[in-house]
């Protein structure tokens, strides 16, 4: 790890409150601190985010105080859960508020599903490629009453994943930002050249 630690925004895309979603991403961020990496969670069970609205939404209190955290991430975590194979609306509603401050910055998914969350995943991949964003090349998807059960993860194959994801996050992160500082401060062609100050 170098001295600055690598800054993770991760985003719990449920309402629900027994969310097993959510019960996947606190695991998941404690491991990321466990490791070094400074994790703010976005909770929108707790933190609501209204219907994003492109009249007002700017100039909402909530959105000021949620864009220098999206600002400051280096890597953005998204848990969602598989609704009709699509992403959750909360994890929709955050995205459309923002795309510019995702550029260069690396998306890491988490999907809860019973049919192998592809079809959220690649949505999600979708999503980060339009905002000029990266993603690691697979997603981890998990079943209710398989992989988590009563709050707990029970699986040990799923264990096995998120501790390669942990990793993952850790190592492609820290490349990718510092990569994309070198970019910003940079002068050479690029399509971060566009979001130099």
């Amino acid at each position: 790890m170098s001295d600055t630690p690598l800054n993770i925004l991760a985003v719990v895309g449920s309402m629900n409150r027994k969310s097993v979603t959510r019960v996947v991403m606190n695991h998941a961020a404690q491991k990321l601190v466990d490791v070094g990496c400074a994790v703010d969670i976005l909770d929108f069970e707790k933190e609501p985010l209204a219907l994003f609205n492109p009249d007002t939404a700017y100039d909402s209190q909530v959105f000021s105080t949620l864009k220098p955290r999206v600002e400051k991430a280096d890597v953005i975590l998204l848990g969602t859960p598989d609704y009709h194979g699509s992403i959750s609306s909360a994890t929709k509603n955050f995205l459309d508020h923002f795309w510019k401050e995702f550029a260069g910055k690396l998306f890491v998914t988490i999907v809860a599903s019973h049919e192998k969350g592809l079809t959220v995943t690649d949505q999600l991949r979708t999503v980060a490629r339009q905002c000029y964003a990266w993603t690691l090349p697979y997603g981890l998807s998990f079943q209710d009453n398989h992989d988590v059960k009563d709050g707990v993860i029970v699986s040990d194959s799923f264990k096995a994943r998120l501790e390669m994801m942990i990793r993952d996050t850790r190592v492609y992160g820290q490349l990718l930002a510092k990569q994309r500082q070198a970019d910003l401060r940079g002068t050479e062609p690029g399509f971060l050249a566009k979001h130099r100050g």
